[in-house]
């Protein structure tokens, strides 16, 4: 049922809008996949999952092709690594968090340059979870015109994925972004999905339903990021007198 509602939505999203489809960026992770197959189902073909690796892992790429072909989708493939290159040469030293941060902006870039050509809208492949802790990048990943799965836990995501029948191994592989060797997306949060997910129900709810600490962290990382899900501040004029 919930999976119908999605594909109505983004069908009304396209009617409402005049857009001619949708452009996502096609990861290999659970979240971009179910983005992918929401989206095949609504827009037919007239859809492209942007294939971006940026000194990623052959393994990113082997499983984003795993998943356009189980779900039929159309995709583009571009290797942004000499552009990141690029970039690093002639940029300050930096953390790996901004290394990170600066690939998914490359992405996004691309993503709005293929989205303007075929009037199409940039869809993005965030979940709740990862959304209300601010795991995610501004103006990078967290950037896009439509989201048919910010509303829904990992949890949600995942049961989708196998309504969707995609392949099991993209359901069960460890969560990442691929945004450094090694990198999985509990470990950076320090937390699991399954505490993050009943977590964020009680940050809803008003309630504990996971150990104290857990969620003293998720309220601190829900505090801090709240300017990624806010617009931009801007300074009131004054009344003119």
């Amino acid at each position: 049922m919930l999976l119908g509602q999605i594909v109505d939505w983004l069908k009304k999203v396209l009617k409402e809008t005049g857009a001619n489809g949708y452009v996502f960026g096609l990861s290999g992770g659970v979240d971009s996949a179910v983005a992918g197959g929401l989206i095949r189902q609504a827009a037919g073909m007239k859809h492209f999952g942007m294939i971006l690796p940026c000194c990623s892992s052959p393994d990113d790429l082997e499983d984003a092709l795993k998943v356009a072909k189980a779900l039929d989708l159309r995709t583009k493939q571009i290797d942004l690594t000499s552009v990141y290159n690029e970039f690093m040469g002639i940029l300050t030293e930096s953390t790996d968090v901004q290394q990170g941060n600066l690939k998914a902006r490359l992405r996004m870039a691309v993503l709005y340059h293929y989205a303007a050509e075929l009037n199409y809208l940039v869809a993005g492949t965030g979940n709740k979870t990862e959304y209300l802790i601010g795991y995610f990048t501004k103006f990078g990943d967290g950037a896009c015109d439509v989201a048919p799965i910010r509303d829904l836990l990992k949890r949600d995501v995942r049961m989708l994925a196998e309504e969707l029948e995609i392949p099991a191994e993209i359901i069960e592989k460890p969560p990442s972004a691929g945004l450094w060797e090694g990198q999985t997306d509990e470990a950076e949060i320090g937390l699991t999905y399954e505490i993050l997910d009943s977590a964020v129900i009680g940050l809803e709810q008003g309630s504990t339903i996971v150990p104290f600490d857990a969620m003293e962290k998720v309220i601190r990382m829900h505090q801090n990021s709240r300017h990624k899900r806010q617009l931009p501040l801007s300074f009131k004029r004054p009344p003119r007198g």
